[in-house]
């Protein structure tokens, strides 16, 4: 399989295209992003606290997605990579634009998770800051891959990477206070359910399993 390497205006036309998702979703959430009747989040609450590390992990999901769609020429993996990118970098911009209207700050001296009640329970390591996370030596991993090995290594890095997030989004949709906060997280949820199935299915079409 000869490898896909991308470069020049299509790259720049997707640099452009998320961009523009970025600024819908944040549009949207300066819209939708009333105080409602649990009043404005605290800095410490589990809604700022969801907001601000989802934010951070859907980050690096967005990345290794745009990693994988210059290493391999699969129309199933790169189409998969561009549903993550779009859904995650619109969902990242209503996080962050959430905490912008509540007046909170973007970062919190906080532990990630604390909100969840995890405490010290997981260790960051290697700039994996939260369960699910890729290391940097994955992602280097990942920089490095081609074809099927780059298809096989993207599926079960964002197995993981899902898992975490539907634990973190799971502790949201039932701590958090805000009707909007519960909604995306309950969203989030039954989404990346769907796409670790999927994912799984795509593995075993590849001999590989998660």
């Amino acid at each position: 399989m000869t490898a896909v390497r991308g470069t020049g205006r299509p790259l720049l036309a997707l640099g452009g295209a998320m961009v523009l998702v970025v600024l819908s979703a944040l549009a949207f959430a300066l819209l939708t992003a009333g105080p409602g009747s649990a009043g404005t989040p605290g800095k410490d609450s589990p809604d700022a606290g969801f907001a601000r590390d989802m934010a951070i992990h859907h980050q690096q999901a967005v990345e290794m997605s745009l990693i994988v769609r210059d290493r391999t020429d699969d129309e199933d993996v790169r189409r998969l990579a561009y549903d993550v990118i779009n859904t995650q970098a619109n969902q990242r911009g209503m996080l962050l634009g959430w905490l912008e209207v509540w007046g909170l700050p973007k970062s919190s001296s906080e532990p990630p998770m604390t909100w969840m009640g995890h405490g010290m329970a997981y260790t960051p390591h290697d700039g994996a800051l939260m369960p699910g996370m890729a290391t940097n030596a994955e992602l280097r991993r990942l920089n490095a891959a081609d074809g099927k090995a780059a298809e096989v290594l993207y599926l079960r890095l964002m197995t993981a990477h899902h898992q975490g997030g539907v634990e973190m989004a799971a502790a949201a949709a039932d701590l958090a206070r805000t009707e909007q906060v519960k909604r995306l997280a309950a969203g989030m949820v039954r989404g990346q359910e769907a796409e670790i199935g999927l994912m799984a299915d795509m593995l075993a079409a590849r001999g590989a399993s998660t």
